[in-house]
């Protein structure tokens, strides 16, 4: 594992760090493999190793609570602008909320006939899409920037009076909202939208408008185009379901349990067959 880790090496700067596809490998097949081992042993351990809510499960579960919210974190920190290093944000949210998964699996106990199992379907889903796309989609997004204009956006006809105007109206509301911002690399942060919430979405619409104009969404495939926006759509119906599964399990301890006994940390056990 260590030969591998450390092909997470830093960049030609010197302070940006790389998820080598061997690495991110390495991490998923270790996971995947842990994972199962535990399965495998299990019936040789404790039987509080295979009820859910025992302490052992239920503190297995809040660690992989936790290392999963690392990747809205990363969100956070890279749409906000404070994070000085995003790619190290990128590799951190990878390999944490891989193993937060495989916890989660843990923590399961392997009872997966209930609603909580369409989380694990949802965190699995995330793990396997972003290795996809980290591992195969990669070279193809790099093909897509380093390629020549006319093969990126077809040989379509584009309206370049209707794409001046676009770029010239983007530039002024680019200097409202932030004045020494590269149109190049700017993007929308947290602050721009707290500050000025009509202007970043005009900013917003008008950089779609002009992709729209250029073609740029039908030169490439809707792999390339729509897989982020499914990841971080699947994402969010994750964090929604985690935030719920929290919930339930902490104030609606006797619904959960249906008629069993409540042997998990819980503030209240409303629901319950009696209630």
């Amino acid at each position: 594992m260590t030969t591998e880790i450390t092909q997470m090496q830093l960049g030609a700067s010197g302070r940006r760090p790389v998820l080598r596809k061997n690495a991110l490998l390495t991490v998923l097949g270790l996971t995947a493999a842990v994972t199962v081992l535990f399965f495998v042993i299990r019936s040789a351990l404790p039987p509080a190793w295979s009820s859910p809510g025992s302490p052992e499960l239920y503190l297995i579960g809040v660690l992989g609570a936790l290392l999963t919210l690392t990747p809205f974190a990363f969100s956070l920190a890279k749409r906000s602008g404070a994070s000085e290093n995003p790619p190290a944000w990128f590799v951190a949210h990878v390999i944490t909320a891989s193993i937060g998964i495989a916890l989660l699996v843990i923590h399961s106990g392997g009872y997966v006939r209930r609603p909580p199992a369409l989380l694990l379907a949802g965190g699995l889903f995330l793990i396997l899409q972003g290795a996809w796309a980290r591992i195969y989609l990669s070279h193809k997004i790099s093909g897509v920037f380093g390629g020549k204009y006319r093969a990126i956006i077809g040989k379509t006809m584009i309206d370049k009076d209707r794409l001046r105007d676009i770029i010239a109206i983007k530039g002024d509301v680019l200097r409202r909202l932030d004045a020494g911002a590269d149109e190049a690399l700017f993007s929308p942060t947290l602050a721009h939208w707290c500050r000025h919430p009509l202007l970043s979405l005009r900013y917003v619409r008008l950089a779609r408008e002009e992709m729209s104009v250029i073609g740029q969404r039908k030169a490439i495939s809707p792999a390339l185009a729509y897989w982020r926006a499914l990841h971080i759509a699947v994402a969010l119906l994750f964090l929604l379901g985690l935030i719920v599964h929290v919930i339930t399990v902490t104030f609606f301890a006797g619904y959960v349990a249906d008629g069993a006994p409540v042997h998990w940390w819980h503030l209240a056990a409303w629901g319950g067959p009696s209630q």
